[in-house]
């Protein structure tokens, strides 16, 4: 983008050029199933993120290492272990097993493919808190997707309202640390967020996971109590929204910089 605007500057292109370049410069299609939005992060404060789900292996491989290569680093939601494979094969095939780093967290279903080296720019510090053990593949993935775009995350598990009182020890850290914001994880009926944004001065962003029982269950009831709550202070994402999550988390974060 540097050299395009100085070209322009110098007078070397013109206007309509100038514009042509760049915008083949924050899009590139990949063969004819993908077009890479490599600029998303200095436009949005947040990366592109691959979901894997709907795609095959072959697929997540060539959008995964395009980006890498173009960005640093990509990563990879709803992941599968076959993913992993694809891509560790992909990168020895072409030699560039040396170059990059994998990181799988198979509770997440992320991957990320980083180069060697790549560290990401400091933004923040958010909370995170998920209510029960059950619940944790939704709050990883949070965690995961806040950490790439920058967030220090401090996080808390396994203190959901069957026991409350093993929420008060952890929150008071996660306050105390200064966080943007905090992001509740909760199945079941979904009360953690509105108790924690009952509690805190930062937004607390609500999370239904699909664990429950019978009528209500996947989610749906948990969605609807996160929605009602009377607790000013709390948004609500889409049930297993990990993504959403982070990166509304890390917004805020941004925002508070």
């Amino acid at each position: 983008m540097e050299t395009i605007l100085k070209r322009f500057a110098s007078g070397e292109i013109g206007i309509e050029e100038a514009c042509k370049e760049l915008k083949q410069e924050s899009v590139r299609r990949l063969n004819d199933f993908a077009r890479i939005d490599v600029n998303r992060q200095y436009r949005t404060g947040i990366p592109e993120i691959i979901f894997a789900e709907g795609k095959n292996s072959a697929e997540v491989v060539d959008i995964a290492i395009a980006l890498a290569t173009a960005k640093g680093f990509a990563l990879i939601s709803r992941a599968r272990g076959t993913d992993v494979e694809a891509i560790k094969k992909r990168l020895e095939e072409q030699e560039q097993d040396e170059e990059f780093e994998i990181d799988y967290n198979e509770v997440a279903k992320t991957i990320r493919v980083q180069k060697k080296g790549y560290e990401f720019e400091k933004t923040g510090k958010i909370g995170l808190i998920a209510a029960g053990t059950a619940d944790l593949p939704v709050a990883e993935e949070a965690k995961v997707v806040a950490e790439a775009c920058g967030c220090e995350v401090i996080k808390a598990y396994d203190v959901g309202i069957a026991g409350i009182h093993r929420l008060v020890e952890p929150l008071e850290g996660i306050v105390n640390a200064n966080v943007a914001a905090i992001i509740v994880v909760a199945g079941m009926e979904g009360a953690l967020p509105s108790v924690v944004a009952s509690l805190v001065n930062v937004p607390v962003i609500g999370v239904p996971t699909s664990v429950g029982y019978g009528l209500g269950g996947k989610g749906v009831a948990a969605l609807l109590s996160m929605l009602q709550s009377c607790s000013p202070g709390l948004a609500v994402v889409n049930i297993d929204n990990g993504v959403g999550a982070g990166t509304f988390a890390a917004k805020c974060a941004y925002r508070k910089k």
